[in-house]
């Protein structure tokens, strides 16, 4: 696909809103609709378009699979944290109000910090999996299309 240069400058006026997108999303996403999934789908929906037009190996080049991986895990390692922190504060699990001295900030920041760890679990896990079907899809030649 090396004579696509008209869908390679579009990808690259795209890229970087759709990453900005993300980030508003991820936010956000505890005062308007939104949050970590939503947001974790969108940033890696700008690497899969990249992966479209520049192919897997180009992909895999600029975001390691092994990478990918540690970065699921330490999502939900920030989301646990998140409750077992609250719980040696002495609250329950997930209950955020033990994190700061005004309950509305409590829950603002816990919210924040678990939707973080869901957005980087989710785009981690959305990108390995791209990753694991692309490279076993027969590649198609430019006379296929």
């Amino acid at each position: 696909m090396e004579h696509h240069s008209i869908l390679r400058v579009v990808s690259k006026l795209l890229i970087p809103p759709i990453l900005v997108y993300a980030l508003y999303v991820q936010f956000h996403g505890d005062y308007s609709p939104g949050g970590g999934f939503q947001a974790g789908v969108v940033f890696s929906s700008a690497f899969i378009l990249y992966s479209l037009l520049h192919g897997i190996d180009a992909l895999t080049k600029i975001v390691p699979p092994r990478l990918l991986h540690v970065c699921a895990a330490l999502g939900v390692l920030i989301y646990a944290g998140t409750g077992f922190a609250t719980m040696l504060l002495g609250e329950p699990f997930l209950s955020y109000y033990a994190l700061a001295e005004h309950p509305q900030h409590a829950q603002e920041w816990g919210i924040l910090i678990v939707e973080f760890g869901v957005g980087v679990t989710v785009a981690s896990v959305m990108l390995s999996l791209f990753i694991a079907v692309a490279s076993h899809t027969p590649k198609l030649d430019d006379k296929d299309w």
